[in-house]
């Protein structure tokens, strides 16, 4: 057993210098890592007769030794302690799970550059952009330029090695200079569209398509004129100009909300006054902490050993900015700073970050707990042997058989998983035919899924009673899709939620789950997703043509500003989904014109 750790005897000898102390529990692991500008003074704060820190009085029950490390400066302290709570991973201590460097679009040298994912040090040669928030935020805007400007993707090696031309050829997701199907030039005026994009001069880009598809449709070459436009609807995707750009520059916007035992952080990256995209983070909490002190420990931790913007929009203002700037300052070599009370544009931003935080942390106490139990519960209601990890729901919605739409819902241990929903516009069918409907979608989406090998659900909810259920395990079958419980949920007497009605594939007896059973409320959930998700999708397929006369009818937009928004935009679709900010940027579209155009697509008067 390890000797009783005797504070006054210790505290006697340690120094007042700046350091890092690291507490050891009775194995020699690490409880707590902290950082001081006075070593003595600070970890004698731990044993006062004084303290009710909860916290801090299990923390020291539990101390068996102490050991320090003497540094310069409270700074150098600073850089240390981040780099041993990372390292040894201390119970009591606010850990960032999450701490991967952000990746980077890499553009290599050469006569026929790639477009590549690219992590860790820069060394190969080439263009960087960057840094981006996450790899699926990479792969997302590579997906997409590939798309648009078909450049390549593939290694050296195999660029070398081929003798005709590969998938990605075949898909128009590349030009195969491989096998020299493009000249140099075209291929060097392609990338240096992209390039243009990447450098955040995406407005000289779709000015240059928009011309092209304007002399395009002059010569009657439509096909022409529909690539333009594709590539310029394309490019909007990714542009994220909403409430971003009007201001340049490289910055961070970081907010913290903590409650209910949990925090979430969430960082926005701004490179060149243009949003590229957002992470959340939900670090592991020793105890319920002010989200100051945790927003601290996150900074601390994140960015001491990656590339840091020169200035950092945080919220709330932590107790150490000073010191952070500082730290900052001494391991990048530049000036960093940081800002609790930015104006104007950047006040906005900080703004956004702050109400994604919260939205997050909310979404998850809500789902983390509970949805784990929900799952539990359903499992043991259905009688089902297996663990759920992924359910989704069809349901089908028309207006008396006109531009029916299905739609396809997925719920896994963190809840909806809305990146996975998919909406199928349904044809070729008699009006108002469900079972029709539902076979149609199942069809679509269960081959999708084979192909591509994605993900089967556990379980597959169907919208309706054992008539639809039928529909969905005979689909099921022929696709030859194995593993998968199908559920039909029937409505009860008078449609009223708690009397819903449960038919399994496979047996004869439905099963009525209780008014208060989770189970059932999890089911009543996914339900009114898809219910939700599929009815939105219907509306806005009949609304389609409302939406184009709401352009025509608007004051003070004739011809001429009408053709500006379209060839802008690339279509009403595009132009419905633009923000105030988007519309003024077009000429001739003024700020008040601008909000008049945005509020006949959003039904305010």
């Amino acid at each position: 057993m390890a000797t009783a750790f005797d504070p006054k005897a210790y505290l006697k000898t340690l120094t007042t210098l700046p350091g890092v102390y690291r507490m050891l529990d009775e194995r020699s692991q690490a409880l707590y890592v902290g950082k001081a500008r006075n070593l003595r003074q600070r970890v004698s704060s731990y044993f006062r007769e004084t303290q009710t820190s909860a916290k801090t009085l299990s923390l020291v029950a539990h101390i068996r030794a102490i050991e320090v490390t003497v540094t310069h400066t409270e700074a150098e302290a600073l850089i240390l302690e981040s780099t041993l709570i990372k390292q040894l991973q201390p119970r009591y201590n606010i850990l960032l799970r999450d701490d991967k460097g952000y990746p980077y679009i890499h553009v290599s040298s050469g006569a026929f550059p790639r477009l590549a994912l690219h992590r860790g040090a820069r060394q190969i040669p080439g263009r960087y952009f960057g840094p981006y928030p996450n790899a699926n935020a990479v792969r997302d805007t590579l997906n997409l330029l590939q798309k648009i400007f078909r450049l390549r993707s593939c290694e050296d090696s195999f660029f070398r090695a081929r003798s005709r031309p590969c998938l990605q050829y075949q898909i128009k997701r590349c030009t195969a200079p491989c096998v020299g199907l493009v000249d140099r030039e075209s291929y060097q005026h392609q990338l240096h569209d992209a390039l243009l994009f990447l450098e955040g001069r995406s407005g000289q880009v779709i000015e240059d398509l928009a011309r092209r598809m304007e002399a395009a449709a002059t010569e009657l070459d439509f096909e022409a004129a529909a690539v333009c436009r594709d590539q310029i609807v394309d490019l909007r995707q990714i542009q994220q100009r909403q409430h971003v750009e009007g201001e340049s520059g490289d910055l961070d916007g970081v907010a913290c909300a903590a409650r209910g035992g949990a925090a979430c952080i969430q960082v926005f990256v701004f490179r060149g006054g243009r949003l590229l995209g957002n992470k959340a983070f939900f670090p592991r909490l020793p105890e319920e902490v002010d989200a100051g002190a945790v927003l601290g420990a996150f900074l601390a931790q994140y960015y001491l050993d990656k590339e840091i913007p020169a200035k950092l929009l945080v919220s709330p203002e932590p107790a150490d900015a000073a010191l952070l700037s500082q730290a900052f300052q001494e391991r990048n070599g530049r000036r960093v700073t940081i800002s609790a009370h930015p104006r104007g544009e950047r006040a906005r931003w900080l703004d956004l970050a702050r109400r994604n935080a919260e939205h997050a942390l909310t979404a998850h106490l809500s789902s983390q707990a509970g949805m784990r139990q929900r799952l539990e519960a359903l499992r043991d209601a259905l009688g089902l042997e297996f663990e759920l990890t992924r359910l989704e729901c069809f349901d089908i919605s028309h207006t008396g058989g006109e531009a029916t739409v299905a739609a396809c819902v997925v719920f896994g241990v963190e809840g909806a998983m809305k990146a996975d929903y998919r909406r199928y516009n349904i044809e070729g069918i008699v009006p108002g035919d469900d079972y029709a409907a539902l076979q149609q979608a199942l069809h679509r989406r269960y081959v999708r899924l084979r192909e591509e090998e994605g993900r089967l659900p556990d379980i597959l909810f169907i919208d309706g009673g054992k008539g639809q259920l039928t529909q969905a395990c005979a689909m099921l079958e022929e696709l030859q899709v194995m593993g998968v419980t199908a559920v039909g949920i029937a409505k009860g007497p008078e449609r009223k939620p708690g009397l819903e009605t449960l038919y399994l594939s496979g047996k004869n007896c439905p099963i009525i789950l209780p008014a208060d059973s989770s189970a059932l409320h999890l089911v009543q959930q996914i339900r009114d997703e898809a219910h939700r998700f599929a009815i939105t999708g219907h509306r806005q397929r009949r609304a389609k043509a409302r939406v184009t006369s709401a352009l025509e009818h608007i004051p003070g937009i004739g011809s001429k500003r009408r053709q500006a928004l379209l060839r802008q935009f690339g279509g009403v679709k595009q132009l419905a989904r633009a923000g105030v900010e988007d519309l003024a940027g077009v000429d001739g579209i003024n700020a008040d014109l601008a909000q008049r155009i945005y509020d006949a697509f959003h039904g305010e008067s």
